[in-house]
């Protein structure tokens, strides 16, 4: 299983629910592009077929965004924005890929029909990183700089809800259910993460000292 998770029970009577989720540091303080979906714990996870595609762009000799998250079967556009050719490439198996060298729209779009995180990279500049989270799910969100993102549950079924990031050091069993009262109009979850965050990825980006585990 992809990620961090907490069990959301939500009463079978409801015709469906927005929820709140929210990402917390062990300092306390919120954090942001963090990908959030739910899947039903039901099992019955049909999805229909996307309807767009999504977008991972390369601007100033990076991923942007740093982190997408698309449902299962999603076909996602790399444009080269950027002031030079660039080599985009994924090992990720089996999500693996590659684009040879270009500038522009000159590559299809990819399409992504196995779950998983596909992790980015460029073989003419070794420092650019980007994520790829692909989830069976319909549901998907990434936190803002409050710490916050917004899913919208139209099914009265039982829902887990699951976060990930590659800052994220903690393990799932860290984390604890959470049951929602049934009939609450706005429920809400907290992510309250127990380790220090990997730092975020730039150029000068560093490993996590041994001292910080």
């Amino acid at each position: 299983m992809i990620g961090l998770f907490v069990l959301l029970f939500i009463a079978t009577s409801s015709f469906g629910s927005d929820i709140d989720i929210f990402v917390i540091d062990r300092e306390g303080r919120p954090v942001a592009d963090v990908a959030v979906y739910a899947l039903r714990l039901d099992g019955q996870n049909d999805l229909p077929a996307p309807t767009a595609n999504a977008v991972m762009d390369q601007i100033d000799k990076q991923f942007v965004p740093h982190v997408l998250v698309v449902q299962t079967g999603t076909a996602v556009e790399f444009p080269n924005s950027d002031t030079v050719a660039h080599h985009v490439y994924s090992f990720s198996h089996p999500n693996k890929f590659l684009l040879p060298m270009y500038h522009g729209e000159q590559h299809p779009p990819v399409t992504f029909e196995h779950s998983g995180v596909v992790t980015l990279g460029c073989n003419i500049h070794d420092h650019m990183l980007g994520y790829i989270l692909v989830v069976d799910s319909i549901a998907v969100a990434k936190t803002d700089e409050n710490g916050k993102a917004s899913l919208s549950l139209d099914n009265p079924q039982d829902y887990e809800i699951n976060i990930w990031s590659p800052r994220i050091r903690d393990r799932d069993e860290a984390l604890s259910k959470t049951v929602v009262t049934p009939g609450s109009p706005e429920p809400e979850v907290t992510f309250h993460l127990a380790k220090k965050l990997n730092p975020p990825h730039d150029r000068q980006s560093r490993s996590t000292p041994w001292s910080e585990y």
